[in-house]
């Protein structure tokens, strides 16, 4: 991602290589639940999204050109009649490419944005529909549930240890090892013998 890259570079910049060993991996679920819940929103009063992979899932929900069609033409609409709600610029920008008008993208953390619910809603609206990850702070759910705002939680993608993680270490390190072992080689050979050498250690 755009974080990733300019986290590179800058390392680049100051003479250090970076490489990037993916340690998650995420798999989506539920998400025909997650269709037949957006599809009906009159059953909910608004929604949550506290992470872009939670709106990606609203987003796969949508491939179906049928589906597309419908959405355009009045469900997110009536979407957009309730509060649509989230944590952070990137999930907000993200909502908007959906069609959707993002609430509270300045509030930083699930905590802020849950106390800007509580100034916003009660307990007499309908449940807020929450499409969330296997791993997520109970910061939010719990302080809405604890002031009495009803909130529909729904898990649509489960956080698990890359499956390719332990290989990719290892590969990783035994290359280190190797490029290691070839420097001390070369600053313990002779001047002439590096010279007469360079072309096979040539890195």
């Amino acid at each position: 991602n755009k974080k990733t890259e300019r986290l590179g570079r800058e390392l680049a910049s100051r003479g250090h290589k970076a490489t990037l060993i993916p340690v998650l991996s995420f798999t989506f679920v539920s998400l025909n639940t997650l269709s037949d819940k957006l599809f009906q929103p009159e059953r909910h009063g608004g929604l949550i999204f506290t992470s872009p992979r939670a709106v990606e899932a609203v987003k796969m929900c949508l491939e179906d050109d049928e589906r597309t069609e419908q959405w355009n033409m009045d469900i997110k609409d009536k979407w957009n009649a309730k509060s649509i709600y989230v944590v952070g610029k990137a999930t907000a920008a993200l909502v908007e490419n959906l069609g959707l008008v993002p609430l509270g993208e300045d509030t930083g953390t699930a905590d802020v944005l849950s106390r800007l619910i509580l100034e916003r809603e009660d307990a007499n609206i309908l449940p807020l529909l929450f499409p969330c990850g296997s791993i997520k702070r109970e910061v939010l759910p719990s302080t809405l549930r604890e002031n009495g705002v009803p909130l529909d939680t729904l898990m649509v993608y489960q956080t698990a240890q890359h499956p390719d993680l332990e290989k990719n270490l290892k590969n990783h390190f035994t290359q280190q090892v190797q490029e290691a072992s070839t420097k001390v080689f070369q600053t313990a050979l002779p001047s002439s013998a590096r010279r007469e050498s360079g072309s096979v250690w040539k890195r």
